[in-house]
């Protein structure tokens, strides 16, 4: 496994964890209105999904590309189609507005365990990431050198390493970062930035070889 491939995996993944989506989104709210605490375990259990889908997705995709070539390629297809359908979906994205609602007392103070396990929940039962991991760990692994499902096991963890750490960073920044949120300028900037992004890593699982 190459590092130019870690790299480029690294940097994408750095900038579709940026762009504002459900998890992020969910981070900063609870982070304001709820205190940074409650956005830190939210986000470790986010973060601890992503190596469950990571193992489910090496596990799959590894026995397909040692059976098949034929199975590879329709599996590759479909993610990219996947991709381009994500990109699709984020360029008719309209701008949300971030509301904070007053706290509640009871649900500020939920124990650091159970804000954890909320975090694990939501992300480990929402089959779009399963689908978008399935789609985007493949093309960053090489045929040659370890397992591939050990190459997109160590993808994975590069991944949530990078996310717990950005969306760490949104818990404590997160009275700052709300402006942007709000501003119509930063949602133009990253609506096009994420169509780009997922656009070019659709055409890159369709050119990708076994």
């Amino acid at each position: 496994m190459e590092s130019g491939a870690i790299l480029s995996f690294l940097g994408a993944a750095i900038l579709l964890t940026l762009m504002p989506g459900p998890d992020n989104i969910f981070v900063l709210t609870e982070s304001l209105t709820k205190g940074q605490r409650n956005g830190i375990a939210i986000s470790i259990g986010l973060c601890c999904g992503i190596m469950i889908h990571t193992i489910a997705a090496a596990t799959g995709v590894s026995i397909i590309i040692q059976r098949s070539a034929m199975a590879f390629s329709i599996v590759k297809y479909l993610g990219a189609a996947y991709l381009f359908y994500l990109a699709y979906q984020a360029f008719k994205e309209k701008r949300k507005r971030i509301e904070i609602e007053p706290v509640i007392k009871n649900e500020a103070e939920k124990s650091f365990l159970k804000l954890v396990r909320t975090g694990l929940l939501m992300n480990v039962l929402n089959p779009k990431v399963a689908l978008f991991f399935m789609a985007l760990l493949p093309q960053f692994v090489s045929q040659q050198g370890i397992p591939v499902a050990w190459q997109m096991i160590v993808l994975g963890a590069v991944f949530m390493v990078q996310a717990l750490v950005i969306f760490g960073l949104i818990s404590v920044l997160s009275g700052r970062l709300s402006g942007y949120l709000n501003s119509r300028k930063f949602w133009k900037i990253t609506k096009y930035s994420k169509v780009g992004v997922l656009s070019l890593l659709g055409l890159g699982l369709v050119l990708a070889k076994k």
